[in-house]
């Protein structure tokens, strides 16, 4: 059975009520004031009437579970306006930062390529003719350009090392503000389970238990391991004839009453 929806429950906190209301469930053995679970209700009726009752129940931690979804909520317009803060300010360096990163990768990768093509040529330049001029100016070039990208991917790196350690560092005060956010929400999650529990849940449980009209607890009937269950339907009565119902009367033939004629023997009448 699913929980009934409170006015004042939302809809997020209703499997923590089913989940607090379980757990009292489960260990009310160990409370003198719910030993009567399983005489007259047992678990299962007590969670139905529970679940039933949720308006009544949460309405006894009204004022916690109030002060608990206010703190939530804090914690949630803070990380949500944050998390607007950081985007409008990505756009709004967005302009200079993708300058400064095409600057920082391209520097390197045609100082390099024109430092090959220089030295390259250069050099088989003054292996064909050694006293020609052109030749060691272009592999002069191609050294210049060769300490220009070593230079760049140098500035490249201090920059990655640099951001690295600011972003580190702003992800650490994110988390500590963080940290002590969610130790007030924990407070006050805390307080409400506390109160929903004590003063909702549990007197509830003992309301219902010493209620003099409440029926004995159901109990699952035993069934034997060996024994087929039985299912749904039964086999027709099929009753030999000696169980049916008594035969009526049979008719009667008799056989009809033949008499053989009377004939007697010749008569000797005297002369």
């Amino acid at each position: 059975m699913q929980m009934t929806s409170a006015p004042h429950l939302l809809a997020e906190d209703g499997p923590e009520y089913e989940r607090i209301l379980g757990d009292a469930l489960r260990h009310a053995h160990e409370r003198p004031d719910l030993e009567g679970v399983g005489d007259r209700l047992n678990t299962e009726q007590l969670r139905t009437m529970a679940l039933g009752a949720t308006a009544l129940i949460t309405a006894a931690a009204a004022t916690e579970y109030e002060h608990y979804t206010k703190a939530r909520d804090e914690l949630r317009r803070a990380a949500a306006a944050e998390e607007t803060a950081v985007l409008e300010g990505a756009r709004s360096t967005g302009a200079g930062a993708g300058v400064g990163a095409v600057v920082t990768v391209l520097t390197p990768l045609l100082a390099g390529a024109a430092a090959v093509i220089f030295l390259l040529i250069g050099y088989l330049l003054r292996a064909v003719n050694p006293s020609l001029t052109f030749g060691r100016s272009l592999v002069t070039a191609g050294w210049f350009f060769a300490c220009v990208a070593a230079a760049a991917i140098l500035v490249a790196a201090v920059g990655l090392l640099i951001t690295a350690l600011r972003n580190g560092a702003t992800s650490r005060t994110a988390e500590d503000e963080e940290q002590e956010l969610p130790e007030e929400v924990a407070r006050a999650r805390e307080a409400w389970r506390h109160a929903l529990l004590e003063r909702g849940i549990l007197p509830f449980l003992r309301d219902a238990l010493a209620d003099p009209t409440a029926g004995p607890a159901a109990r699952v009937p035993h069934r034997s391991p060996d024994r087929i269950p039985k299912i749904g339907y039964s086999r027709p009565d099929f009753s030999g004839p000696e169980d049916g119902p008594a035969a009526g009367p049979r008719p009667t033939f008799t056989s009809p009453d033949f008499s053989s004629p009377d004939f007697g023997g010749p008569e000797h009448q005297p002369d």
